[in-house]
């Protein structure tokens, strides 16, 4: 009888756990792991804004990979943002799976021969309906839903964008405020602008901190309150279409 293998998964965590996040879910991890993993499975941890790398040696371990979200900018050149950019680089070679949300998102696309840099329009924060691109090449991760949304509401908090997509990428996703919401390269490469993983409350408690250390206004702020208590996300298809590229289904 065939044994089957223990199917691995890394987070890249390229931020430090709030100290919401860490006593309402125990940190980032579990948000990650609570959104994206399933029964069998092992997902291991590093935390790359610490500088916490995996072991080169180690890679071909692993059936894929998640680059979370940052506050630090995609097109910085802070040590720990450089080795990223080397080992996403790594990562595409070797055509592992590679999932980038928000900055995750942006600096694939650094790394791989794209342009990142400042939103022209600013932050945007709140929920945003991203838009499906129509007659796109067909992808497996897609496959799995019912039938291809036209558009899928996702919460958003960024102030970054993908300005240019690297040669042979492919958008996928697009909206009024942002022009590139979804990319993939080869089927092994996935950018996500938005947060499949974030709830509503820890949105919410992100804005009260961008609130505090004035990051923000007061009314952009309620606006995106209100916004988020007019409507929920689509977390189960966004949950659905990262597990199916995940596990390669």
């Amino acid at each position: 009888m065939k044994v089957e293998r223990e199917r691995r998964y890394a987070l890249l965590l390229a931020a430090k756990d709030s100290e919401y996040v860490k006593k309402v879910y125990g940190g980032y991890f579990n948000v990650f792991v609570a959104t994206f993993a399933e029964e069998g499975e092992r997902w291991d941890l590093f935390r790359v804004v610490d500088g916490e790398f995996p072991e080169t040696s180690e890679l071909q371990e692993y059936d894929g990979f998640v680059v979370s979200g940052s506050p630090y900018d995609a097109y910085g050149n802070d040590h720990w943002i450089i080795k990223l950019c080397f080992l996403l680089q790594t990562l595409d070679a070797m055509e592992k799976k590679v999932l980038g949300i928000c900055f995750g998102h942006q600096v694939l696309c650094r790394a791989l021969g794209g342009r990142v840099g400042k939103a022209c329009t600013g932050w945007d924060i709140g929920l945003r309906n991203v838009k499906i691109v129509k007659d796109m090449s067909p992808f497996s991760f897609l496959d799995g839903l019912d039938e291809i949304p036209s558009a899928l509401s996702i919460i958003e908090c960024h102030q970054d964008e993908v300005w240019e997509v690297p040669l042979g990428a492919q958008v996928i996703a697009f909206s009024d405020k942002t022009g590139v919401e979804m990319f993939t390269i080869g089927g092994h490469v996935l950018g996500i602008q938005g947060h499949p993983e974030y709830t509503n409350d820890i949105l919410s408690n992100l804005i009260d901190r961008l609130l505090n250390n004035n990051s923000i206004e007061i009314g952009f702020a309620e606006n995106a309150r209100f916004g988020l208590q007019k409507a929920e996300p689509d977390r189960k298809c966004w949950e659905k279409i990262c597990r199916n590229f995940l596990k390669g289904r």
